[in-house]
């Protein structure tokens, strides 16, 4: 064997020695300060000093990072009073509700939803076991959404930015932390439910009672009942209401409600929950929206009331929508009955009140006043320059690895010749 040549040897292991040193995971500092799209969500993170510190001792964890065109849109949203008066315990709130326990990387989601915890457990705002949770789903074409209160959705833009401790995903909209029923209700078009809570007395109930499940019908489901709703005694329409209401140690996210799920409500009851026709449906109520999060559990809208004196009644997949169950006289269709006893400011940004009573927001924080054309290609032209960082980002890191193994490999021809 031929003497090792010494000097190219030891240029070849300090070149390897700086490969691998770039080639190690960044720290969450490091990995932020590197992504220019995200100096805003930066700046944010790292005022809260003791959640930031906290991150840095992490095992296994995802962050939902918004983007700082997101940032951009929070003075046209409902939340911009409380960034703009430094509302700090509601920002706190904001902030971990943008942290899961765990690695959840973007190909661990699929078609179905998943509902994930995150670091917003403070019961002020949230009444939920183990914390406040956020919806996860793969779309078509591979796009992954995020959905949180009031059915808002943010966009995966940049997904699985490593650093030690866990992943940051790039989000093109705020998540917002989940309200309450009574705020909830009113700004997705259930009115005449919100008012009819309020009407019975139930409104403390379904405000503050830990992990909800309320199915909840339309308001046309209301219309169509209204006179004899409204001239209905106080108890008996609160058994009405009570039969939609279920308190159970599961939240019934409509993962949880498998074909054939048996819930019992508050009222005594029991309800049934079918799958059928590729529909979801709670005894003979075609649910039309689900999964609509609370501050304390979960709503489902459904198209017709349930009927606490025929709780066998069964679903039939094959008509749109079934007749109703309960007999009475309807309203006029622009007549929408009990709205008059929804509080005041239902809709408005609370931040007089630290409690999962309170509100977090009115509108998606993702939509400002208005839009325009330009303004929708200047955030497409944004979100594909930041899935361009993120690439490079990854593909420099890819490279690395690339030279790191060639030089290593060199290295050890050198060391046999």
């Amino acid at each position: 064997m031929h003497p090792v040549p010494f000097v190219p040897l030891l240029a070849c292991l300090s070149f390897t020695v700086i490969a691998l040193a770039q080639n190690e995971t960044w720290d969450l500092t490091q990995l932020l300060q590197s992504n220019k799209n995200l100096s805003q969500f930066t700046t944010l993170l790292t005022s809260y000093g003791d959640i930031y510190a906290n991150l840095s001792f992490q095992s296994d964890v995802t962050i939902l990072a918004p983007n700082d065109d997101a940032f951009n849109k929070i003075p046209y949203s409902s939340l911009g009073p409380a960034f703009e008066a430094n509302q700090s315990q509601i920002v706190r709130s904001i902030l971990q509700y943008h942290i899961l326990p765990g690695l959840h990387p973007a190909g661990g989601y699929n078609g179905s939803f998943s509902f994930d915890r995150t670091w917003l457990q403070n019961t002020s705002y949230t009444n939920v076991t183990g914390g406040q949770v956020v919806g996860g789903v793969q779309q078509a074409g591979n796009v992954n959404v995020f959905t949180s209160g009031l059915g808002s959705r943010s966009t995966l833009i940049t997904p699985d930015l490593p650093f030690i401790g866990g992943i940051v995903h790039v989000i093109d909209n705020f998540l917002i932390p989940p309200q309450n029923f009574i705020q909830t209700a009113p700004q997705i078009n259930l009115t005449a439910a919100g008012g009819a809570v309020e009407n019975t007395s139930l409104a403390d109930y379904a405000n503050s009672q830990q992990d909800l499940t309320i199915f909840v019908p339309r308001n046309a489901a209301f219309q169509a009942l209204g006179e004899t709703l409204q001239s209905m005694p106080s108890s008996q329409l609160q058994r009405l209401l009570n039969y939609h209401i279920v308190n159970s140690s599961t939240v019934g996210y409509s993962t949880n409600l498998p074909n054939g799920t048996v819930l019992r409500t508050r009222s005594g009851q029991n309800l049934t929950i079918t799958f059928a026709s590729n529909s979801l449906f709670v005894n003979q109520a075609r649910v039309l929206q689900q999964d609509l999060l609370l501050s304390n559990g979960v709503m489902h809208v459904i198209d017709n009331f349930l009927d606490p004196d025929a709780p066998s009644v069964t679903a039939n997949p094959e008509i749109p929508t079934a007749p109703p169950l309960l007999r009475g006289t309807s309203l006029s269709e622009n007549v929408v009955p009990f709205t008059s006893f929804l509080p005041t400011g239902v809709t408005s940004f609370d931040t007089s009140s630290a409690s999962p009573t309170g509100s977090f927001g009115a509108s998606d924080i993702g939509k400002g006043t208005s839009s325009s054309t330009s303004s929708r290609r200047a955030s497409s032209t944004s979100s594909s320059q930041e899935r361009n960082e993120g690439s490079k980002l990854n593909l420099q890191r890819a490279t690395i690895a690339v030279n790191s193994g060639l030089l290593g490999a060199l290295c050890w021809i050198i060391g046999i010749l």
